[in-house]
């Protein structure tokens, strides 16, 4: 079965490489347009190992890619990681149509940042989900599911690079058997269960330290790595990684420096602690609570969000 793969980045090139060592025929790779003074995406990188054409455009929805992929003559398009809208002569261009993956259980979490509205709203499982993209946003069939449950102490990152990330390869190669063998399934999604979130942007991520204590640890992990939840210090930004939550009365008010150590810092919340082992000040990268404490001169007792 001649197979096309849409793809980016990391995951995009992963599917590539999987797709290969599974002994399908890849008859072509499109991923985005080099950038000057960038590395090439790694899809690129990949195909050209593999001695896969490589297709890089604009924009999808332009006449010269629409007519570049149908070129390729496909017998299924498997998208891995696309941020670009495909159109539907894209989509329904090779023989038995398009399948694409989405980290979450659709209907659930349709959108963007899946991984991490799923963290942030406190569910207690997510999963991975390979379906056939119509014209809605992740509206089409469901193709398989995979479950993955969500740990207490969770990031978006761990759930995405220890679990979705290589269940979401592996998926995507039983999919495309399954599609070769005949036996991929069609299953309406169920509408009325549907819920949708955009990106998850810096400003839906600031610290309110009145909140309950649960919530706002679910809110640091789910924007850990990225987009970093934050507060402030002094009127600066600073954002807040590797999170672990300590239960019991916290000794100060909420957002209050309790304790400042090797191991981060503590910051008082709601019915329990926050105890920050990497932060990221406004305008630098990531580095140490610590080493951060230090340089800032922060001490117990000492407010942040003010």
């Amino acid at each position: 079965m001649r197979v096309a793969l849409l793809g980016q980045s990391a995951f995009g090139e992963a599917v590539l490489r999987a797709l290969a060592a599974a002994g399908e025929e890849v008859v072509g790779a499109l991923c985005p347009p080099d950038r000057e003074g960038r590395p090439p995406d790694p899809v690129k990188v990949a195909a050209a190992e593999l001695g896969v054409p490589v297709l890089q455009f604009r924009r999808m929805r332009d006449h010269e890619a629409i007519e570049g992929f149908a070129a390729l003559s496909a017998d299924l398009g498997v998208m891995a990681y696309v941020t670009d809208i495909v159109p539907p002569e894209i989509l329904g261009a090779p023989a038995h149509g398009t399948i694409q993956y989405h980290p979450s259980l659709l209907p659930l979490h349709r959108g963007p940042s899946s991984i991490n509205w799923a963290v942030i709203h406190g569910d207690a499982e997510t999963g991975l989900t390979v379906f056939w993209p119509d014209e809605g946003l992740d509206t089409g069939p469901v193709l398989l599911q995979r479950r993955v449950a969500i740990g207490p102490d969770d990031t978006t990152g761990s759930l995405y690079f220890d679990r979705l990330f290589p269940m979401g390869v592996e998926a995507m190669v039983e999919a495309v058997g399954l599609v070769r063998s005949g036996a991929a399934p069609r299953i309406e999604q169920d509408h009325s269960l549907a819920t949708y979130e955009g990106w998850c942007r810096a400003e839906d991520v600031r610290i309110e330290w009145e909140m309950d204590a649960g919530e706002l640890y679910n809110l640091v992990r789910g924007a850990d790595p990225s987009p970093g939840a934050w507060t402030s210090l002094g009127g600066a930004r600073v954002s807040l990684f590797r999170a672990r939550l300590r239960p019991g009365d916290p000794a100060g008010a909420p957002g209050e420096v309790t304790g400042v150590g090797d191991g981060g810092i503590t910051v008082a919340a709601r019915g329990a602690s926050l105890l920050v082992g990497r932060v990221r000040p406004e305008g630098a990268g990531k580095l140490a609570a610590a080493d951060w404490a230090r340089e800032a001169g922060l001490s117990a007792g000492d407010r942040l969000g003010g």
